[in-house]
């Protein structure tokens, strides 16, 4: 079977180095945490699967454990490796130490490969395979390495990297190292204008949408508009003069490239009827504000989005956190009551909310929920500074200190 192992937030210092204005950022970012987690990882699976969304820092991790040789490097986007690869046994099997395959969903038939190659005696290499899919769109290929496979999810940086006193600029630029950290806010929104418009014209492509990259441009900002509403196809398949079913296999393909979290309902036999259809969010917020047309923090908190996107970075989060210790959903009734974030592993159910409001109060939703889905906690995340209970299974909790220890969410987590 796949081992998934999803990193825990941690507490980092950031520096940039090399900056210019024309794009050409070279971020230092220490993530110390999610490095000794790979080597970890390394030492015990001779196959490991890092996963992440382009330029979350995949490569970048993977060279700070690489040797200084590039023998033992493969970017299957330059034709040079594609061709050393031409014949993969012959190209792998001589290699020592930790060998690295970047891009591997350009090669998929490569794991067969790698499964003859991490089963020899004593192997004398193991494998750190990079891919900007999720786990997911890599199972039917990445099946020949059960039991030799172990996948970890790297995203962009979080809470925990930056700071609560960033969580603003987290919010507005999102977690990209480059959009995150660029020298000023024009620099940030020209670097996330490149991503949407290499989303547009290569990589959605690549993954099957066949639309016009303007097209596949104005298919994003419809995603963008939908974020954290309740999706329905048809609105996007009329725009677009497509069929539903092409709609809802493109919005696939951003969830497979980890661009877009699809929030499925919670589902179960009480009186009330229950929301069937998913709600959708951009993972994240600094890619869903520039394809809103949102430049600066005073046209954010001006946008009628607004609530939505910090919404998303606060849930976002939250699943960051717990990882793949509990499963996510979100939860609302025909008659309004609702709740953004249900968290589940076996009877264990525990309730997010997110509120941006000054002092959240308890709501009929709240009531609801605690008595409908026999919720363990409930935790209310609202911008504010001050932590304070709602009742003895209600609490309400800064969003900034969602990294912080002791806090209510990480608290459960390890309990």
């Amino acid at each position: 079977m796949l081992l998934r192992t999803v990193n825990a937030p941690y507490s980092m210092q950031i520096t940039v180095e090399n900056v210019d204005l024309h794009d050409t950022l070279h971020p230092v970012i220490p993530r110390l945490h999610e490095t000794a987690a790979l080597r970890t990882a390394l030492a015990r699976s001779p196959v490991v699967l890092l996963v992440g969304a382009r330029q979350t820092g995949k490569t970048t991790i993977a060279r700070s454990i690489l040797p200084s040789s590039d023998e033992a490097y493969f970017d299957l986007e330059d034709p040079r490796d594609l061709a050393r690869l031409d014949e993969p046994m012959l190209a792998l099997e001589g290699l020592h130490g930790t060998v690295v395959i970047d891009e591997v969903q350009r090669r998929p038939d490569l794991f067969p490969v790698l499964r003859v190659l991490a089963d020899r005696e004593s192997s004398p290499a193991t494998f750190l395979v990079l891919g900007s899919a999720s786990p997911s769109a890599l199972r039917q290929a990445a099946e020949s390495l059960a039991g030799r496979l172990e996948i970890l999810e790297l995203g962009g940086l979080g809470i925990g990297d930056v700071g609560a006193e960033r969580f603003d600029d987290l919010w507005l630029r999102g977690g990209f190292p480059r959009s995150f950290l660029a020298p000023d806010n024009g620099t940030s929104i020209r670097w996330r204008s490149n991503y949407i418009r290499t989303l547009a014209t290569r990589d959605l492509a690549d993954f099957g949408v066949g639309l016009p990259a303007a097209t596949i441009e104005r298919f994003l900002a419809l995603v963008a508009h939908a974020h954290g509403q309740l999706w329905n196809s048809a609105e996007p398949a009329r725009a677009l003069g497509i069929a539903e079913t092409t709609v809802r296999k493109y919005l696939d393909v951003l969830a497979d490239v980890m661009l877009v979290r699809v929030l499925r309902p919670w589902h179960e036999n009480v009186a009330k009827r229950q929301v069937r259809s998913p709600k959708v969010y951009f993972r994240d917020s600094g890619l869903a504000h520039t394809l809103l047309g949102i430049d600066d923090r005073a046209g954010l908190l001006r946008n009628p989005r607004v609530g939505a996107t910090w919404e998303g970075v606060v849930i976002e989060e939250c699943i960051r956190q717990m990882g793949e210790t509990m499963t996510p959903y979100f939860w609302r009734t025909s008659n309004g009551a609702e709740l953004d974030l249900l968290l589940v592993r076996g009877d264990t159910r525990i309730g997010i909310d997110v509120k941006r409001a000054d002092a959240p109060r308890i709501t009929p939703s709240m009531r609801a929920a605690l008595t409908d889905l026999q919720l363990d906690r409930l935790t209310v995340y609202y911008p504010g500074r001050r932590r304070y209970a709602l009742s003895d299974q209600i609490d309400v909790v800064p969003a900034a200190e969602l990294d912080v220890p002791g806090a209510k969410l990480v608290e459960l987590r390890e309990s």
